[in-house]
């Protein structure tokens, strides 16, 4: 079979009986061997010859494909998977479908290949084998017989396929609307309300062919007429041809030249009608009846867009008439509803299409007419002109920010001598953000919706970095120059005293719109709103809302500043600080009272997170200069907790050494095995004393001039002090830490050589002691009288606090290795050393 390739757009059924396009590629049918059989293939056309499969489908023999208005071809790849090939050209269509029906042995005339029969009702339809089905003659007294088949064979699909099948081909349909005509004119009720029985079932066939004959132009307003007589309604039937024909007018604000257009314009719009207001809202079994009349629909909105598009003439009168000054209000009102349907009407086309659509109208000058409308006076056409952005801004928000950067490069170039806030204030944005400011809505709808539309502009997720430039720094520039002061304009002039000047609602809840952008702009900019927040004093003028009456609005300038906060940044701590920010906070706090409210848990929000993620200078900032107006706070530990933060940051930076100190307990508090060495103390174990040079000390220098000097100098009572008094505290707080401790490795004399800890049964003793002098050291001992490098002779030890020793259940600072013979070792090296200096020991070194 010859290869042909030919334009089509495939699309799917969703679960909301809706079509989604899935590309436009070129289709062709040919054998292929994993399928084993022929089958349709489609290519994406942007790939060329070798492009990616859109489609590859097998043309089953049993399937039932049908041929819809001479461009369309569906099918059902399986249950509730429906397919649909739109062609470009009918001749397409017609050997595409001429190529089905040869493999499936059908006359290509027909529009379906195969009946939809059900086989659990084959046996039960005998006698509707022959093809088509016996309709009654279309006579007045055979109207009750005919809505009685037709209701009778909606249930079941095969029974649904014959009856469509026979009013298709007896042309059932021009002759019920000629006896309805009949009717009308004899005021035959009770045949108008058969007719609307049958009407309403031939809907329900949900058959292109049949639609496209009832939505003829000779046709459609006689259906319609059969569909107001609903039995429900009684001798009151409904109005629907009235308000076709004398209400709604269809105004042709550019002249159509296509008749084909017009025509397809003026069908959309009343099979519309149909589907919204005429036909009854369908049961849950009716729903999926009606999905070819939405594909009907939806179909010709595309084509409409595409027919509009291609026309350049149309498009071109359009924009000038829309920038024209002569234009009269009434018809640029008339212009711009067009132009809004037309933009909702692109909604329906596949993506490559709709970059098209757009691109024609931002070469049209779209945005520049969207300017001259937005500075209309009339509400309602700028209401649509916002929906028109809205479009162009959920589809390229590059595409708008690219604009209203040329045009301030253009205003800059010809209005070098006007002054720069005339230049900037009729930028797009900024009448964006002016229309914002003064929505007349009480709610500000609009001023909700405009709000959006610069969030979305002015987000750094959708915005382009490529090579050459980046579209973030260069837009977000040029927003904080031009832009910024506009929007943040009702805030400054809000907020110059004390208290809001205006403190309305409708004025709060624009504050309140505003400030949700500011702390977006927070959250996600960088330097360019930090410099604006510092250098403008935003901060200051935004705290003065916390004492507006509206809740909603004093929580927004919380949370403005928790967003500062939040980011940790030295920059506007400082900034908070110096201009002493949190007092407005803690006056609100006050005022508050102990009301359990939403204001009450934001405020003391915000200190906890001061205090959890111990931020320093706040923490600092808070305890020093509001502690006396907190400190009776004590239904939550916030406050507490943040004065017990500043006196352990005192303490530090008062006692350095604290800090050291607090680093060896921590380091060795979670020791696992006592008696497990780290390799620095397993190298200093085997560090042969002959390594040692001649008066070295392994003590610190410093620690050695202490021992020298007795340990009764200043330096040393500087140093225990605190080390007490923290000591006290930890034993106060937190006695399992201490029995851990007390299991916990040693710690060896290069570690901390200036004191020790000792722990005897189950209470925790602490004794601190000066570095010992030379006359207590061991025997032996480097540095001590009698080692090999001092040259005196060894004396005894003092006392035997003095020698480092777990008898008794006390734990040294220095544990050792051994098991049982630490004690007998001791003793031993005591008794010798009243005879003679024994070699120095790996011991004698640790109870240094």
């Amino acid at each position: 079979m010859t290869d042909t390739r030919r334009r089509v757009k495939v699309y799917t059924l969703n679960e909301d009986r809706q079509w989604d396009d899935r590309g436009t590629g070129h289709v062709s049918s040919g054998y292929v061997e994993r399928l084993k059989g022929m089958s349709l293939l489609v290519r994406a056309e942007s790939d060329g010859e070798s492009g990616s499969l859109l489609l590859e489908s097998k043309i089953n023999p049993n399937t039932a494909y049908q041929k819809q208005q001479d461009t369309l071809i569906v099918w059902s790849e399986a249950e509730n998977y429906d397919l649909a090939l739109s062609f470009q050209e009918k001749a397409g269509c017609d050997e595409i479908w001429e190529k089905i029906c040869q493999v499936q042995g059908k006359d290509p005339s027909v529009d379906i290949t195969q009946e939809l029969v059900d086989e659990s009702e084959e046996d039960h339809f005998d006698d509707m084998s022959s093809p088509g089905l016996e309709l009654p003659p279309c006579e007045l007294g055979r109207l009750e017989e005919l809505a009685e088949l037709v209701a009778s064979s909606l249930p079941s699909p095969l029974r649904r396929e014959k009856l469509a099948l026979a009013v298709e081909n007896e042309g059932y349909i021009r002759k019920l609307l000629e006896l309805f005509r009949q009717c009308e004119d004899l005021e035959n009720a009770d045949g108008l309300h058969h007719l609307y029985e049958i009407v309403k079932g031939i809907f329900l066939l949900n058959r292109t062919a049949l639609f496209e004959v009832m939505f003829s132009e000779e046709c459609i307003m006689d259906v319609i007429g059969c569909l107001e007589h609903d039995p429900a309604l009684g001798a009151s039937p409904r109005k629907h041809r009235d308000f076709l024909t004398r209400t709604a007018r269809f105004k042709e604000v550019i002249p159509i030249g296509d008749p084909e257009l017009r025509a397809k314009i003026h069908q959309t719009y009343r099979v519309q009608y149909i589907q919204d207001m005429v036909l009854p809202t369908p049961s849950v079994f009716e729903e999926n009846m009606l999905s070819t009349l939405h594909s009907f629909i939806f179909f010709n909105k595309v084509e409409i867009v595409g027919m509009l598009q291609d026309d350049e003439k149309f498009l071109t009168d359009l924009f000038a008439q829309l920038t024209d000054e002569a234009t009269d209000d009434d018809k640029r009102h008339e212009l711009v509803n067009f132009l809004k349907e037309f933009c909702s009407f692109s909604q329906t086309l596949q993506p490559q299409n709709r970059d098209a659509f757009f691109k024609t109208l931002s070469n049209m000058g779209i945005l520049p007419a969207l300017e001259v409308i937005l500075g209309m006076d009339d509400v309602q056409v700028r209401s649509a002109a916002t929906d028109i952005f809205s479009y162009l801004v959920e589809y390229s928000p590059s595409m708008v920010r690219e604009f209203v950067m040329q045009e301030c490069q253009q205003n800059d170039d010809s209005l070098v001598y006007l002054p720069p806030c005339l230049s900037q204030d009729i930028l797009l944005i900024n009448l964006i953000i002016e229309h914002m400011i003064c929505d007349t809505d009480p709610e500000l709808g609009g001023a909700v919706q405009l709000m959006g539309l610069l969030r979305t502009l002015v987000d750094p997720e959708n915005m382009l970095a490529t090579a050459n430039k980046t579209e973030k720094t260069e837009f977000l520039s040029f927003f904080y120059k031009h832009c910024m002061h506009v929007l943040s304009a009702p805030l400054l002039a809000n907020t110059t005293d004390e208290k809001p000047s205006k403190d309305d609602f409708q004025t709060s809840q624009l504050l309140a719109l505003i400030l949700e952008l500011l702390t977006f702009c927070v959250e996600h900019h960088t330097y360019h709103i930090k410099n604006y927040v510092i250098n403008k004093d935003i901060l200051r003028r935004v705290l003065v809302l916390t004492a507006s009456r509206h809740a909603f609005l004093a929580l927004c300038a919380l949370r403005f500043m928790r967003r500062i906060i939040g980011l940790k940044d030295e920059f506007y701590n400082r900034y908070i600080m110096r201009n002493f920010l949190f007092e407005p906070v803690v006056k609100a706090f006050l005022n508050n009272g102990t009301r359990y409210n939403l204001m009450n848990s934001a405020i003391i929000e915000m200190f906890e997170y001061v205090r959890v993620e111990d931020v320093k200078s706040l923490t600092a900032h808070i305890v020093e200069n509001y502690w006396k107006s907190l400190e009776d706070v004590d239904y939550v530990q916030t406050f507490k907790g943040l004065k017990l933060r500043y006196e352990q940051q005192k303490e530090r930076q008062d006692n350095p050494k604290l800090d050291s100190m607090r680093s060896i307990l921590r380091n060795h508090r979670f020791r696992r095995d006592a008696r497990t060495l780290d390799d620095d103390e397993e190298m200093w174990f085997n560090t042969d004393e002959d390594e040692l040079e001649e008066g070295e000390a392994v003590v610190p220098p410093s620690d050695s001039k202490a021992g020298k000097t007795g340990g009764g100098g200043s330096e040393e009572e500087d140093l225990m002090d605190p080390i007490s008094k923290f000591m006290e505290r930890k034993k106060l707080k937190d006695s399992d830490d201490k029995d851990v401790l007390g299991k916990s490795g040693s710690l060896s004399g290069r570690q901390s050589p200036n004191f020790k800890l000792s722990f005897s049964g189950s209470t925790t003793k602490t004794s601190m002691s000066s570095p010992p002098s030379s006359a207590s050291l061991h025997p032996g001992s480097p540095g001590s009288p009698g080692s090999p490098g001092s040259g005196a002779k060894g004396s005894p030890p003092t006392s035997a606090a003095a020698a480092v020793t777990t008898k008794g259940g006390l734990v040294g600072l220095v544990d050792y290795p051994d098991d049982d013979d630490d004690e007998d070792d001791e003793e031993d090296v005591a008794g010798e050393s009243k005879e003679e200096n024994p070699p120095v020991s790996k011991k004698s070194k640790l109870s240094s």
